[in-house]
C-alpha cells in the first residue's frame, strides 16, 4: 500500500518538478518519497536558513508536515524568509473526510503511528498562505483509491479523481504556491515585442507608430514568412525610416504563427517578451497594461482577454465567440488556473521564464501551430502565476484572418485532449 501511494505522489510532484530541477523535501516525516523521486534532497528549516544564498531551489516539498505543526503560521512565515522568489512551494495535505480510514490505517500499522493533529481544509491553507505572504497558484485533488487494485485503482485515480464532484471525495490535496514578490519601484525592465507578420503589409507602419515605449531600451522584432503580398518589403522599408527605434526584421524558418513566435523569442534580448498580433485587433496602446502586470511582480505570465469588454461589431463572429468560451472553460479545468480567453494572441512573460519553458518543451513537444498553447501549457506546468488583462477587441482594418474556423477548431480539440493527458489525468 505504501509503495503504491508514494509512487503516485512522486508522479504528481513530477508534473511540476522536472529531473533537472533542484527539489528539496523539507523536514520529511519519512524517507519514502525519496525512493521514487530521483535526486530529491532533504533538509530542515534551520539548515535551509543557514544555506540561504546557495544554489537556488526550484521546488520545496512539504509532504504532510503541516498536519503536525503546533504553529503553522510561524513555520510558513519563517520558510518564506528563506525562499528565493523563483522557488515554488508544494504542500501536500490529507482530506478530513478520510480521517476515519487514516486512523484505521494507523491502528493497523500501515502508516506512521502518530496521528495528524491538524486537519486543514483548502480555506485554512489559503488563509495561512495569505497570512505568511504566499500566493496560491494551483490546487489539485488526487487519489480516490490509495491501495492498488489492478486496473480499477489506475482508472479511478487517473481519470475519475480529477472530475468535478469526485474531487471532493479524494484523499490528497496538492497545493502549489509562490512567495509574494517584492519588486522595487525603480526597476524598469526593457521589452522585446515580437510581431508575426504574414500578409500584413498595410499594418506595418501602424505597428511602429502605435507601439508605445515601456522600458528604457525596448526592441521590436518582426518575423515574416509565407506572405503573398509585399509585407517583407514594407518591413524593411519602414525599418529604414526609423533608425531611432530598435527594430529587428527576420524571416521565419518554418510555417505558422507558433514557429514565428519561437523564432522571435529566440532572438529577443530584453527582459520581458511580448507577442503583438500584426492584425492590430489588440490595440498596441494596451501593451503598457501587460507591462505593468508583469514588471510589478503581480503576474509571471500575462494573457490578454477579449471577452470582458464589448468588442467592435465585426471583430469576432458568433460561432467563434462560442468556441472561444468553450475552450476557455475547458482549458481552465485542465490547466488548474482560470483562463477567460485562451486564444487572445497577446501573451507576456519574462525571458528567463521563457528560456526555462523552452528547455523543457520536450514534455509537450513541438505541436502548437498557433504559439499560444506552447506558452500556456509550459507556464501551467512551471507553476507560473497567471493574470489576464482585459482588452477591447478591435475589428481588423486591413487584410483577412489567417484562422480557419473548422480546421483550427479541430486542432484545438486535439490539443485539449493532449493537455488533459499531460496535465490533468496523470
Amino acid at each position: 500500500m505504501r509503495k503504491y501511494f508514494y509512487r503516485m505522489m512522486s508522479k504528481y510532484i513530477r508534473l511540476y518538478a522536472r529531473p533537472a530541477d533542484r527539489v528539496v523535501e523539507l523536514d520529511p516525516l519519512t524517507d519514502e518519497l525519496g525512493h521514487f523521486l530521483d535526486g530529491i534532497e532533504s533538509s530542515s528549516l534551520d539548515e535551509l536558513a543557514r544555506t540561504q544564498g546557495a544554489r537556488a531551489i526550484d521546488y520545496l516539498i512539504l509532504n504532510g508536515n503541516l498536519h503536525y505543526m503546533p504553529d503553522v503560521q510561524s513555520y510558513l512565515g519563517s520558510l518564506n524568509e528563506t525562499m528565493d522568489p523563483r522557488t515554488r512551494l508544494v504542500v501536500v495535505t490529507y482530506s478530513s473526510i478520510w480521517r476515519p480510514l487514516v486512523r484505521l490505517a494507523t491502528i493497523c500499522g500501515w502508516r506512521r503511528k502518530t496521528m495528524e493533529s491538524n486537519w486543514l481544509d483548502a480555506g485554512d491553507i489559503d488563509n495561512f498562505f495569505r497570512l505568511t505572504n504566499f500566493q496560491l497558484i494551483r490546487k489539485d485533488s488526487r487519489v480516490l483509491m490509495p491501495v492498488q487494485i489492478p486496473l480499477l485503482s489506475w482508472f479511478m485515480n487517473r481519470y475519475v479523481a480529477p472530475l468535478p464532484g469526485f474531487r471532493a471525495l479524494t484523499m490528497v490535496n496538492v497545493y502549489l504556491a509562490r512567495p509574494v514578490p517584492q519588486v522595487g519601484h525603480d526597476v524598469r525592465p526593457s521589452v522585446s515585442v515580437v510581431v508575426a507578420a504574414r500578409n500584413e503589409a498595410g499594418n506595418i507602419q501602424n505597428i511602429i507608430d502605435r507601439v508605445p515605449p515601456m522600458g528604457p531600451d525596448d526592441e521590436l522584432i518582426f518575423v515574416e514568412g509565407g506572405s503573398s503580398d509585399d509585407t517583407w518589403q514594407r518591413i524593411l522599408e519602414i525599418k529604414g525610416k526609423h533608425p531611432e527605434r530598435q527594430i529587428l526584421a527576420v524571416k521565419q524558418d518554418g510555417k505558422g504563427k507558433g514557429d514565428a513566435v519561437r523564432k522571435g523569442f529566440g532572438l529577443a534580448s530584453k527582459d520581458i517578451l511580448m507577442i503583438l498580433d500584426a492584425d492590430l485587433t489588440v490595440p498596441p496602446e494596451d501593451l503598457p497594461k501587460f507591462y505593468e502586470a508583469i514588471s510589478s511582480g503581480k503576474a509571471e505570465f500575462v494573457n490578454g482577454s477579449r471577452l470582458v469588454y464589448p468588442m467592435e461589431q465585426q471583430a469576432m463572429r458568433f460561432l467563434n465567440l462560442l468556441g472561444n468560451r468553450f475552450f476557455a472553460a475547458a482549458f481552465s479545468f485542465v490547466l488548474g488556473q482560470r483562463f477567460k480567453d485562451t486564444l487572445c494572441g497577446t501573451k507576456v512573460l519574462t525571458r528567463e521564464n521563457y528560456q526555462r519553458l523552452a528547455a523543457n518543451r520536450s514534455y509537450f513537444g513541438d505541436f502548437d501551430p498557433f504559439g499560444d498553447f506552447d506558452l500556456i501549457f509550459g507556464a501551467a506546468r512551471m507553476g507560473l502565476q497567471v493574470m489576464e488583462v482585459p482588452i477591447t477587441y478591435r475589428e481588423r482594418k486591413y487584410g483577412t484572418t489567417n484562422i480557419s474556423r473548422w480546421r483550427h477548431g479541430l486542432l484545438l480539440l486535439v490539443m485539449l485532449v493532449f493537455a488533459s493527458r499531460k496535465l490533468k489525468f496523470i
